[in-house]
């Protein structure tokens, strides 16, 4: 793996840069769409490419439990398996001890889980799931983490991040791809401390990548915000920063003012499910009854196959009949609009106009610019 800052925002933290992998090159900031099982539902890999998408996230616990990392492993792995030829991120399952915390019980040796499809025991230590997705193949894995809830108790958040970094250590030790990179996560919840503490201890590990953890996960927006800004000029300039599961439109620009470079998130697809389209105009909510008869494409201002080729109208049709093409033409835009923004925010940096088009996101200038 390399990284090169290309250029740096005037004003802000926001910066312009190039991840090189294996399968390829990144231009970040940039955002991954969540391919948990292998798959962004509705999409195929040429659908995802036509979107503007050029790296995507991975789930090693769910693939591990279904169709099995040995499976894919000897179909050639991830990248064979799913027909996707560019860059693949896989998460470790940290997040699932939160998500699935009725399913798991977490001691110093690993995770203990029963398996939400047929309740079958599994144990996820940091060496087994460094050695699992070295199995899966792909550019880069995280290493495995405890996850607590917003709002936890600080005594409860620092037991995670203690372990977490003990976890980190283990699973450095037993790495054994040259090709894939291995990033840490920096834990610490909303705890400016513990997150300086936890970023300074990940960081002399020696990482090639570094992630913020532990947020999204119940927290205000406001201290998502707040703790990304104070924690991003902690870690290397020179390795690639990576925000886990965040997040809308506005917080992706504040995120990325704050000097992250990578993200992912499952709100793009998920509400294009529910019917709910991201638009230059605010989010459109297809089952409203104002769009029985709306010409209109979703966004007069995109030029993705759905908005080219279909009204509002339609759309709408295809949503309250539960189509399955719903599912393809709203995910076809929604990502295309998340890869939009991507593209966006890199211009707006490259040619330092980067604050004004944040203030043109979000309405209002931001209360401080991370120094």
């Amino acid at each position: 793996m390399s990284f090169r800052v290309l250029q740096q925002a005037a004003g802000s933290a926001a910066r312009l840069g190039r991840l090189t992998l294996t399968h390829g090159e990144v231009a970040t900031p940039a955002f991954m769409p969540v391919a948990t099982h292998g798959s962004v539902k509705g999409l195929t890999p040429r659908d995802l490419r036509e979107c503007g998408t050029e790296m995507l996230l991975s789930n090693a616990y769910h693939l591990a439990l279904r169709p099995g990392a040995e499976v894919i492993g000897r179909l050639g792995g991830l990248h064979a398996f799913m027909g996707w030829d560019g860059p693949i991120l896989t998460d470790s399952g940290g997040y699932q001890v939160f998500s699935l915390a009725n399913l798991a019980r977490v001691r110093e040796e690993g995770v203990d889980f029963r398996s939400h499809l047929d309740g079958s025991a599994h144990f996820f230590g940091p060496e087994e799931v460094v050695r699992l997705q070295e199995t899966l193949g792909s550019d880069v894995a995280m290493v495995l983490d405890e996850c607590p809830a917003g709002g936890a108790p600080r005594d409860v958040v620092q037991a995670a991040t203690e372990r977490s970094l003990r976890w980190a250590a283990r699973a450095l030790a037993v790495r054994g791809r040259a090709d894939q990179a291995v990033f840490g996560i920096v834990q610490g919840g909303t705890d400016l401390a513990l997150r300086a503490e936890s970023a300074r201890a990940t960081v002399a590990l020696g990482f090639d990548g570094y992630a913020l953890g532990g947020l999204s996960v119940g927290e205000a927006r406001e201290a998502t915000w707040a703790v990304a800004a104070a924690t991003a000029p902690l870690l290397p300039a020179d390795r690639p920063r990576y925000f886990m599961g965040g997040g809308t439109p506005e917080d992706l620009v504040r995120l990325v003012a704050s000097g992250i470079d990578l993200f992912d998130c499952v709100l793009p697809t998920r509400h294009a499910r529910n019917g709910a389209l991201f638009t230059s105009a605010g989010v459109v909510v297809l089952r409203h009854a104002a769009y029985t008869d709306d010409p209109r494409p979703a966004d007069e201002r995109c030029s993705c196959y759905t908005c080219t080729h279909f009204s509002r109208a339609y759309l709408r049709h295809l949503h309250m009949a539960r189509e399955p093409l719903a599912v393809t033409l709203n995910t076809m835009h929604n990502v295309t609009y998340y890869q939009g923004l991507m593209r966006e925010m890199r211009a707006a940096i490259a040619a330092n106009a980067f604050g004004t088009f944040a203030v043109g996101v979000l309405g209002e200038e931001m209360q401080a610019w991370p120094a």
